[in-house]
């Protein structure tokens, strides 16, 4: 696990600073990668579970700030103990991180689940109580995309998308920021969604990526937003190894994304009747 403090990164030429300012999709891209955390839990005999999660910043409805935590349900139901650890990342004075995990109840004492899920989706949400940067952070929930919204927008197979996540349960350095992968859109239909409430993206899934957001980074002439068009929920898996008789399967290089739709719908029923 990665908890050292690493340096300030070295200034940048003035050519690169242009071309960051030109091209507001590297912001983008940027402001998701903040939003978007390591979450564990050990798992005996010093292994742990790993997985990706991001933070939405969904009010309630009477207007009031909320921080949400969204991953995959299978995440924490393959998380049994009442607490798991979530990555948190704190900037130093000197301009360098720190990565300073701690504890977030999961579960209640009677270890009952504190999320909430749609419907056979593999979607969870959680209120959480964020550091103040990371509550800062929080991808607003204007960028989650509606089911209308990916219907309309013309996403169509071989389009390019991005992903975040934790493969392995690596990070992409010591202060524990997530690994950004691209992939390419795998399969067709992808609408209407009640039809096919899942699509595939063209990148290898690891151990780790599970709960991670995938992305359009937005920018272009009229400076768009980005839009989380989905979660990364399993890899795809073959029957068996190709040509073998029997085994047992083994990955294809493809992601199967949960339409965000269903983020939507999860974080809804936050404030359904009869909830606390």
């Amino acid at each position: 696990m990665f908890a050292d403090q690493i340096s300030a990164p070295a200034p940048v030429e003035a050519g690169f600073a242009a071309a960051r300012t030109a091209d507001p999709r590297r912001d983008a891209a940027a402001a998701i990668i903040d939003a978007t955390v390591q979450i564990d839990q050990p798992s005996g005999e010093g292994l742990r579970t790993v997985a990706t999660a991001f933070l939405v910043s969904a009010p309630r409805p009477d207007g009031a700030p909320r921080t949400v935590l969204v991953t995959a349900r299978h995440v924490l139901e393959q998380m049994p103990e009442r607490s798991a650890r979530v990555g948190w990342r704190l900037q130093e004075s000197d301009g360098g991180w720190r990565f300073s995990p701690q504890l977030l109840e999961i579960r209640d004492a009677a270890l009952d689940p504190l999320w909430t899920a749609p419907p056979d989706r593999d979607i969870a949400v959680m209120e959480v109580t964020a550091p103040e940067a990371f509550a800062r952070a929080a991808i607003p929930l204007a960028w989650l995309a509606e089911a209308e919204d990916f219907e309309t927008a013309g996403a169509a197979a071989g389009d390019e998308l991005f992903a975040l996540g934790f493969p392995g349960g690596l990070s992409s350095n010591r202060a524990g920021f997530p690994i950004l992968r691209v992939g390419r859109i795998a399969s067709w239909p992808l609408t209407p969604i009640r039809a096919f409430p899942t699509f595939l993206l063209d990148f290898r899934v690891f151990p780790g990526d599970s709960g991670g957001p995938v992305f359009r980074p937005g920018g272009g002439a009229a400076g768009q937003p980005p839009v989380i068009v989905g979660v990364v929920i399993k890899e795809v898996v073959s029957p068996r190894p190709v040509g073998q008789p029997q085994g047992q399967g083994q990955g294809i290089g493809l992601g199967v994304i949960a339409h965000a739709a269903y983020v939507r719908q999860a974080i809804a029923l936050l404030d359904a009747p009869g909830r606390p």
